[in-house]
């Protein structure tokens, strides 16, 4: 794989600079990353027809970690299971020539019921800690910097909820990292529908986001600034020149993608959450590649619960109520 230089864009997402602090000081990290797009790319074409059902816990580790209720945390896993299902009640925001290819990921989450011991857990941890703001050094995943130690990446999904500095909203660990790092960040004010959650950032779009990056997707514009040369490794979204921000209108053309221009309301562009509304089948693709190589055990490890893994049919799941849990 040849990948272009990484360009700096607004810190909405800081994913690809934690990217490319694990390329320079990871052992091991480069490579794996470049065994992975090389499967991917290989990798046949077969739909799962399963449903990858994944346990979550979330760390809220905030100064007054009561503030992020259990409403707020099960409306996140209710928008996840939405846009991960491709039923998002948002498709109108789809034009036309864009909603054959919504995608479908087959893929489900849900707070976990048991922890890595085996004893019953509503899924979420809280932890007070005396840190006003966390930076992208991964300190919130770790006890001893004041935030929440992760549990076993290849038995659940770890999402930290917190307060991020600098204007950063989230970031994510591709599949090829440290364990014991290996999960979402999500600063609350961007973390599900309700509660700490403000405008225009209040859709659950952010762990969305970050969630795809967890499963191995990139922006959608290739992370090369607007020099229209990056890529995000995916043949059904349209070529773009940086990131979309707000709320733009169709078409808004960028990199001579005429007439239909961006994809600006897929959940990889930056564009406020009431415009993002899908995933492509070719994004499916990329995130079922990961799904069966470096995190393939998430599909058949009897964690969370005895639901955990795969089942044969499914639809949508809604979270329901989580009891309080810390």
């Amino acid at each position: 794989m040849t990948e272009l230089p990484y360009v700096a864009t607004p810190q909405r997402c800081a994913t690809m600079p934690v990217h490319r602090r694990l390329l320079d000081s990871a052992p091991g990290y480069a490579g794996r990353c470049a065994e992975l797009e090389n499967f991917t790319f290989r990798r046949p074409e077969a739909a799962r027809q399963e449903v990858a059902r994944i346990p979550v816990v979330v760390h809220v580790v905030r100064e007054s970690p009561d503030d992020v209720g259990d409403e707020q945390v099960a409306g996140q896993i209710e928008v996840l299971n939405r846009d991960f299902r491709g039923e998002t009640p948002d498709i109108a925001l789809i034009p036309e020539v864009w909603r054959g290819l919504v995608g479908d990921a087959r893929v489900e989450f849900f707070l976990a019921e048991e922890d890595p011991d085996g004893e019953p857990t509503s899924g979420i941890i809280r932890v007070p800690t005396s840190v006003p703001a966390f930076g992208t050094d991964d300190s919130v995943k770790a006890g001893a910097t004041g935030g929440s130690d992760a549990w076993p990446a290849e038995h659940y999904l770890n999402i930290w909820v917190c307060q991020l500095a600098g204007g950063v909203l989230g970031y994510a660990q591709f599949p090829s990292g440290p364990p014991t790092t290996d999960g979402v960040v999500i600063t609350h004010t961007a973390f599900g529908t309700t509660g700490t959650a403000i405008t225009p950032f209040d859709g659950g779009r952010t762990t969305t986001h970050e969630v795809g990056h967890w499963l191995n997707l990139r922006h959608i514009w290739g992370d090369d600034g607007e020099g229209c040369h990056g890529s995000d490794f995916v043949d059904d979204t349209p070529n773009q020149g940086g990131p979309n921000q707000g709320r733009p209108t169709y078409p808004t053309v960028s990199c001579a993608n005429g007439p239909h221009g961006d994809m600006f309301m897929n959940f990889m562009d930056y564009t406020d959450d009431a415009c993002m509304a899908m995933f492509t089948a070719g994004q499916v693709e990329r995130m079922n590649a990961a799904l069966s190589g470096p995190r393939a055990a998430l599909l058949t490890a009897p964690a969370g619960s005895p639901s955990a893994g795969t089942a044969a049919t499914g639809t949508a799941s809604t979270a329901g109520q989580a009891s309080a849990g810390h």
